[in-house]
């Protein structure tokens, strides 16, 4: 063998030369790091992760007081479906007494559906002047339970939920942030609205509320700044494995335990999702998740935020995930004495904490 250039036998004149990769192997690692890229990002916008908690000193929330009032809206005035309608008008009532004795500017916005007469009750806090914040609630209940009781063994009622959770638990975190507003004016113009007409027949229909409050703002010409629905906010579960998600794959980027309030909205509103979780983040130790995905995945529209989204309006809901972790949604077992009040009150603290940041931030 001839060794004539110095070269090793079997080496030649390979010795000390870099590794070169092929250009399928390039490429390979091209695409794989683009999407790790778009993952990490697409990750991000759902999720809002680094979110850094803007720390308030709130004042304290009554428990008993939301306790009472979702006792009054879910067993005294139980059924308040709009095939009930005086036990719906009688709810809408007893909101606007609630709100009147807040100090709050409280007007009734009137509307015809069928023939029958309803309402939306609007309180508005704040300086007059302005791009509006708004929070509201649905005040109506479901009127088919899903249940197989039969009528004999709840009192005739077997067929219309007392609707604790749904949504009598936002409707009592409204009017605990009206006494909250009352007593703490803020800097900025803060509108809560009681919605009529949410559930079905009504729901994804012109008929609704919101849809009607939604339209009001948009044809008198008035700046809303964000709107938030409090949409389910009284239960939660500690038990293991007691979250569930609307599709797959989300279990790997939240809890399994059902114990948070989330934070709902699509893309478009991922900096008023941002700001809400911060602020709500800092005014208590209840965990707070966000989701900012379609309207396609199941349950992001499945409230009255939706209707704003119409009207072009950066607009989120407040949720403690309804039928992903209460399983008497809309059901008989939906009652007042399910529903954790400790942490009902630290959602309203968080949403007040937001809604009375200083102007301008």
């Amino acid at each position: 063998m001839s060794t004539e250039r110095g070269g090793k036998p079997g080496v030649g004149g390979l010795v000390g030369k870099p590794c070169r990769l092929g250009r399928p192997m390039r490429f390979a690692l091209f695409v794989l790091g683009l999407l790790i890229v778009v993952g990490t990002a697409v990750i991000g916008c759902v999720t809002q992760p680094f979110v850094t908690p803007v720390s308030s000193r709130v004042p304290a929330v009554e428990e008993q007081r939301l306790r009472s009032i979702v006792e009054h809206l879910s067993e005294t005035l139980h059924p308040r479906s709009f095939d009930h309608h005086e036990n719906l008008q009688q709810a809408g009532w007893y909101i606007r007494d609630a709100f009147l004795a807040t100090g709050a500017r409280v007007t009734l916005q009137e509307f015809t559906v069928q023939g029958e007469h309803y309402f939306n009750v609007v309180a508005s806090f704040g300086p007059s002047d302005g791009a509006l914040t708004i929070v509201g609630a649905h005040y109506d209940s479901n009127g088919d339970a899903w249940s197989e009781i039969e009528p004999d063994q709840a009192n005739g009622l077997a067929t219309h939920t007392p609707g604790a959770d749904d949504n009598a638990s936002g409707v009592a975190g409204l009017l605990e942030l009206a006494h909250l507003l009352g007593a703490h004016p803020p800097p900025r113009p803060v509108r809560l609205v009681a919605y009529t007409l949410e559930e079905p027949p009504h729901f994804q229909t012109e008929d609704m509320g919101s849809a009607r409050h939604a339209r009001s703002l948009t044809a008198g010409a008035e700046p809303v700044e964000l709107m938030i629905a409090l949409e389910m906010i009284g239960y939660f579960n500690d038990a293991a494995n007691s979250q569930r998600f609307p599709i797959a794959g989300l279990e790997l980027l939240y809890p399994s335990t059902g114990n948070f309030i989330a934070i709902v909205s699509r893309p478009n509103d991922w900096r008023e999702s941002r700001a809400l979780k911060s602020h709500m983040r800092g005014a208590s130790e209840l965990p707070v998740f966000s989701i900012n995905v379609s309207p396609w995945v199941p349950g992001v529209d499945f409230s009255d935020h939706l209707n704003y989204w119409a009207e072009g309006i950066p607009a989120m809901m407040v949720t403690d995930t309804a039928f992903y972790r209460n399983d008497q949604y809309h059901q008989l077992g939906d009652v007042a004495g399910r529903l954790d009040y400790r942490r009902m009150a630290h959602v309203v603290q968080g949403v007040f904490a937001f809604v009375t940041r200083p102007a301008g931030r």
